[in-house]
């Protein structure tokens, strides 16, 4: 084991007994689910069932969404398997308890300090933990590969920064990767990175790229489209603050009749900040956690609520993509309201969807906007020429169906790992 490592579990070790006040600390922001504070100790809040377990983990919104096609799949191919799903985020929690399937454990991933990674392990004895992105916490890593537990990384992603900063520890880079059994990128640069840090990839694979399209609720969106009467909708979708009020320009830009904005945040929790904001420009505003209606002097409409971006698409006629327009996040997956045939429009920063969006652009299925000004200029466009907007939109669809089957790909990978399927009674 590298020094560094050494010298990494020789710290949590110290600090553990620090992780209860942190975690009541980020709790009363918000950050942790006061009820489920002893899973991120790595105490199980329910019973471990009986047969092999395997534990699929996603840090995040996003990368817990892009597990669910392969959730799926192995309940369908391997119904002797138990799943665990685990997740860092209180909204990424919020979220599986919507989308899990019932049979689909979930629990809060522990805190990376060795004791309650070991008692996570102890309860929960994963005979295979497959990990989603860049999730490389040592302890986790390391002592499941102790306990006999086969490791995979799938749409493994390193940007250069992060290359740039494992690089400086070669021996501990060397030493995480090294504990995979499969490691598959998530595109051909990281594939490259993984590799100079010493990871040995075996292929190509973006579980975001081929999930289903987003669910919805039929009654809420007939009542909603109601209350609309016919009148058109942009969504903007998954925001970050300073994103709002860009995007609140541009539609006010618009000739009248406006269209109806609907700004889904990327964090509920900033609902009440961005009403009052908003209200304070004298907009008028109706807010979905707290029960207002759509009324029709409504101007913003703010689905401050989780796990219903596939209602609000489906009343779309256009969708900005957050995340895009600040510094520093990154964008967000466009492949979300292109599966519903909808044009989407960004920002520049899109470098975690670097390649989707080029794919997107270069179908001539998406718009990249670097300024305000070209922002109100795209929204004008589409939203006065819907005709233009519809095609756009078909051709979103088309490149995003023509996706390969991602679960299909990982199913198949993860099958030297997985335990042997028990013998069928009555064979020999």
């Amino acid at each position: 084991m590298s020094l560094g490592l050494l010298a990494y579990r020789a710290l949590t070790a110290l600090l553990e007994p620090a992780a209860p006040f942190v975690l009541r600390s980020r709790a009363r922001k918000g950050k942790e689910d006061p009820t489920r504070m002893a899973e991120r100790l790595g105490r199980a809040s329910c019973a471990r069932p009986d047969g092999e377990v395997v534990w699929l983990h996603g840090a995040s919104v996003g990368e817990t969404l892009s597990l669910l096609p392969l959730v799926e799949a192995l309940a369908r191919a391997r119904p002797d398997l138990r799943l665990l799903v685990t997740s860092g985020t209180v909204t990424a929690a919020q979220l599986m308890a919507k989308r899990l399937p019932a049979s689909v454990l979930h629990q809060f991933v522990p805190v990376d300090a060795p004791g309650a990674v070991g008692r996570f392990l102890k309860h929960w004895k994963p005979c295979v933990a497959i990990f989603v992105e860049s999730e490389l916490w040592p302890n986790l890593l390391l002592k499941a590969r102790k306990a006999g537990c086969r490791l995979a990384l799938l749409g493994a992603r390193v940007s250069d920064d992060s290359a740039r900063g494992w690089s400086r520890a070669p021996k501990t880079a060397r030493a995480l990767l090294g504990a995979f059994d499969l490691i598959l990128a998530q595109d051909a640069p990281s594939w490259t990175r993984l590799k100079a840090l010493g990871g040995k990839v075996t292929g190509e694979l973006d579980l975001k790229q081929a999930a289903a399209p987003l669910p919805h609720d039929d009654a809420e969106l007939l009542a909603l489209q109601a209350e609309l009467c016919g009148r058109p909708v942009i969504v903007a979708a998954s925001t970050h603050p300073g994103e709002d009020e860009q995007i609140v320009r541009a539609v006010n830009a618009l000739p009248h009749p406006r269209p109806l904005l609907v700004i889904a945040p990327r964090h509920p929790a900033r609902g009440r900040d961005i009403a009052e904001a908003l209200r304070a420009q004298g907009l008028k505003l109706s807010r979905r956690s707290v029960g207002e209606r759509i009324l029709g002097d409504t101007e913003i409409y703010l689905a401050d609520t989780l796990g219903e971006l596939g209602l609000f698409f489906r009343l779309a006629k256009v969708v900005v993509m957050g995340g895009g327009f600040g510094d520093g996040v990154g964008g967000h997956n466009p492949l979300e309201p292109a599966r519903l045939g909808l044009p989407v429009v960004t920002g520049p920063d899109v470098a975690n969807f670097r390649e989707t969006y080029a794919g997107l652009l270069h179908a001539h299925a998406a718009l990249m906007t670097p300024h305000q000004a070209a922002l109100n200029a795209a929204l004008a466009d589409l939203l006065a020429n819907p005709e233009r907007a519809a095609a756009m939109g078909e051709r979103a669809k088309a490149h995003a169906e023509s996706r390969y089957d991602a679960a299909k790909t990982a199913l198949k990978a993860l099958e030297p790992l997985l335990p042997p399927k028990p013998a069928r009674k009555g064979k020999r």
